[in-house]
């Protein structure tokens, strides 16, 4: 299974962080639309990125709840034909919910950073240091520390939960 450490935080201001990691990062970024359905799963996380008609993917991933950067170990499969996917799996597991978002990514050496717009919920940054085998995870916090530091990101920022959480908890002190 592939790994890497994640780190995520609240954005106050979309631009200016957006022009700080174009000042720092490999080339120009591109932007995905993604549309994740996530699926009951005991084990961890299952969700299918739908990103087009005829792709996607299915991702499995396992990560602690932390603010931190922790150590994500996750399965990718490609598949042609998302929406059948989703429908079939839909049936099997039952869904667990739905995060819509606008990324922006730019990659940094072996780092992908993400500037997310998560559809009711706001702008977040998430970036993802993806470990070679040979890495530790303490070489992969490292360079995410070094990342924070260098953008600025205050600790209080960094974010603990999924987008799917985030939005449940919306949800449920909406209809409170």
């Amino acid at each position: 299974m592939a790994r890497n450490i994640e780190i995520k935080a609240k954005v106050d201001d979309f631009s200016a962080l957006y022009e700080k990691i174009a000042l720092i990062s490999d080339g120009l970024p591109d932007i995905i639309e993604q549309d994740d359905t996530f699926f009951i799963c005991p084990h961890g996380r299952l969700k299918l990125r739908t990103l087009a008609v005829d792709r996607g993917e299915l991702i499995f991933y396992q990560r602690p709840d932390q603010a931190g950067p922790k150590t994500s170990f996750y399965m990718l499969s490609e598949t042609h034909d998302p929406d059948s996917l989703r429908e079939t799996l839909t049936l099997a597991y039952g869904a667990a919910g739905r995060v819509i978002k606008q990324r922006t990514l730019f990659m940094l050496g072996q780092t992908r950073l993400h500037l997310d717009r998560v559809k009711g919920l706001g702008d977040y940054l998430e970036f993802e240091v993806v470990l070679e085998d040979s890495e530790t995870p303490e070489q992969g916090i490292a360079i995410a520390e070094d990342l924070l530091e260098r953008l600025g990101i205050d600790r209080q920022e960094l974010v603990d939960q999924a987008y799917l959480d985030l939005l449940n908890q919306k949800g449920k002190h909406h209809h409170a």
